[in-house]
């Protein structure tokens, strides 16, 4: 069975596909590069037959190009990603036990003295990627593992996440639908490769489309409004720290320049958040400036996209929709049972979407998964007027404090919208006579003073008094792995470091 993918860009020739540092490049270009590079990685085998390949590769060409040779020979892909230090590349390699490593020769450095140390074959990329014959490949069934993605490791050591192509195949086809792709799209990719949200959401979606995907090399402000000025970008999506940086920018910018910028990214047909919640005075401010109302959406690691907002339609502040296309969702209680409309719940997502397995952890996986294939997410909502609130995941952002269950993020909303507040993270902090002692680790804006006491007051004035943080603490900055997400154990640990109780 040909995969689909390959297929369809097949079709789409001349059309162009790929714009990056390296330069710009076909659909027929993916093609080829692609096939010389998986018959290289087969090296006279009929079919790598699931054998895991990393790869350490910055968002480009090559890239693109590996992670299609990889799925062409028969292999199973694990990204590594750009960022991590030596340790956190060390577990993945020793979890994910592939047969090579592909490198970027920027990157040779940071890898080799692992891969030395486990025997591991390194392939630079300027050879993998060459110009070169196409032997014959395998026919590979979508129901094979394509994709394994580590967890964000915000609550535990990461876990590889088993994706088969077919889960691939259904959560671009769900997003196509849902947001209107079309073979016209072009698409800006600056978030890291290593997450669904860049991988699933924005490249193979375009390349599933036959639409542009352009990659530009890092993430500065100045950059990305200079893109978008250009006006031929149609899409654009990025997490709440992105938009917030492109916020700052902005208000640096000179007159005229912002008028350039708000016109550009006006011209772009749709502007989507995620991997994050959004601030509601994030989103405001945004629409302001651009006309756009950012599309909210849940999803992650385990299932790529479960909710969102309309593309047409009312977007409502603080909300993510309703459920994609191929999702069923619901809300259960503690005993697995379906809460009523306006009772909170956690999440169960099931569909064709939805990961296969934890990477060589059958324990854990069956524990996800309820008895009829129910994933348990673990994240909290609320249906409210037909649409989900997310209240937060279970583990961390969900506190039981005095006997009283609240939920971190709705304090945090209210926090984030007092003069003065850029960011904020509320955490439960174990206390002998609370159980979780509500705190908040607070970053003001640059040219802000905030002082604790009015915060507090201000707190108090629109929330239930066990919701009120007992210790608010001013930090420069939030702990954030590599998609912006805040990881809240890291926030706990401030607060247990500085002698709370």
């Amino acid at each position: 069975m040909s995969l689909e993918l390959v297929s369809r860009a097949e079709s789409f020739g001349a059309d162009l596909a790929i714009i990056a540092p390296g330069g710009v490049f076909t659909y027929d270009d993916l093609i080829g590069a692609s096939g010389a590079a998986a018959t290289r990685l087969l090296a006279g085998r009929d079919d790598l037959e699931g054998e895991r390949v990393c790869y350490l590769v910055p968002p480009g060409w090559a890239y693109v190009a590996t992670q299609w040779a990889v799925w062409r020979a028969g292999g199973f892909g694990v990204p590594l990603a750009t960022s991590h230090p030596a340790a956190e590349l060390a577990h993945v390699l020793d979890d994910a036990r592939p047969e090579a490593i592909v490198v970027h020769p920027t990157l040779t450095e940071r890898i080799s003295d692992l891969a030395d140390e486990r025997r591991l074959p390194l392939l630079e990329t300027p050879a993998l990627v060459r110009p070169g014959p196409m032997g014959a490949l395998p026919d590979v069934d979508e129901r094979r593992p394509s994709l394994m993605l580590y967890t964000s490791g915000t609550t535990g050591r990461p876990k590889g996440v088993v994706l088969s192509h077919a889960n691939i195949r259904a959560q671009v086809e769900s997003l196509t639908s849902a947001w209107g792709w079309s073979s016209s799209d072009h698409i800006l990719l600056h978030l890291p490769l290593h997450h669904v949200h860049g991988i699933v959401n924005i490249l193979t979606s375009a390349l599933w489309n036959g639409a542009t995907c352009e990659i530009l090399p890092r993430f500065r402000p100045v950059d990305v409004w200079e893109r978008l000025v250009r006006g031929d970008a149609t899409l654009y999506m990025a997490v709440p720290t992105v938009y917030r940086r492109l916020i700052d920018a902005w208000d640096e910018a000179p007159p005229a320049v912002r008028r350039d910028w708000s016109a550009g990214a006006a011209a772009c047909r749709l502007m989507v958040s995620g991997s994050a919640a959004l601030p509601v005075p994030t989103l405001e401010r945004w629409k302001r400036i651009t006309g756009h109302t950012l599309l909210e959406r849940y999803g992650m690691t385990e299932i790529g996209m479960g909710l969102s907002n309309p593309l047409d339609g009312h977007r409502r502040p603080g909300f993510v929709g309703t459920p994609l296309p191929g999702m069923d969702v619901r809300l259960v209680d503690e005993e697995e049972r379906t809460v009523p409309a306006g009772e909170a719940g956690e999440i169960q997502v099931r569909g064709p979407a939805v990961f296969s397995e934890y990477w060589r952890r059958p324990e854990e996986t069956e524990r996800a998964f309820t008895a009829d294939g129910w994933f348990r997410t673990g994240d909290r909502a609320v249906v409210e007027e037909g649409a989900y609130r997310i209240l937060g995941r279970a583990s961390v952002d969900i506190l039981k404090t005095g006997g009283e269950k609240v939920s971190a993020l709705e304090i945090e909303d209210v926090l984030r919208s007092f003069e003065g507040v850029a960011d904020c993270a509320v955490v439960g902090v174990p206390d002998p006579a609370w159980g979780d002692r509500v705190s908040a680790a607070v970053v003001c804006e640059p040219s802000s003073v905030v002082e604790t006491d009015e915060l507090i007051a201000f707190a108090k004035s629109r929330l239930a008094p066990y919701k009120v943080p007992k210790d608010i603490r001013i930090v420069g900055d939030l702990p954030r792995n590599a998609m912006g997400k805040v990881t809240k154990p890291a926030v706990r640990d401030l607060f247990i470091e500085e002698g709370n109780p």
